[in-house]
């Protein structure tokens, strides 16, 4: 019979762990290579729907910038308008501020000597007083007590 080495049988081990590491490699080279072909799908995917996103959101920002365009010269019309009634109402009060005061004036004037006839054969009244901390105050125009 022949009697095995210790040389040849720690070639059978190394053998053995290398096929066995081998074995090992090609299985993990197998599950990283069906990894690969998913990541390229999933990549393929979001591209396919990215594209037509991407499309839709340029679209949307296109049509928001013409809405602020849009809101952009109404502010800016609302501003004139603005402007302009300003400036209208300062020429109306001093074209008729002036002469309307000076005829309600005349009209209160001519009141005033119309009722103070009237009230001639009248006694005047008496003015109204107001007790204010025990003395009594006037309410009449200009008199004081």
């Amino acid at each position: 019979m022949h009697t095995v080495s210790g040389g040849e049988v720690a070639g059978i081990l190394v053998a053995v762990f290398w096929a066995i590491l081998v074995s090992f490699l090609a299985v993990a080279l197998a599950r990283l290579a069906q990894t690969l072909k998913a990541t390229t799908k999933l990549v393929a995917d979001v591209t396919d729907q990215a594209v037509p996103l991407l499309a839709e959101a340029s679209t949307a920002v296109r049509s928001a910038q013409t809405q602020i365009e849009r809101v952009d010269a109404i502010a800016s019309d609302v501003q004139e308008v603005t402007s302009n009634a300003s400036a209208l109402s300062t020429t109306v009060a001093s074209t008729f501020g002036g002469p309307l005061v000076k005829v309600v004036a005349f009209g209160y004037g001519v009141r005033r000597a119309i009722s103070g006839r009237k009230d001639d054969d009248v006694p005047a009244k008496t003015p109204r007083r107001t007790v204010i901390v025990g003395r009594a105050v006037s309410r009449g125009r200009g008199k004081k007590d």
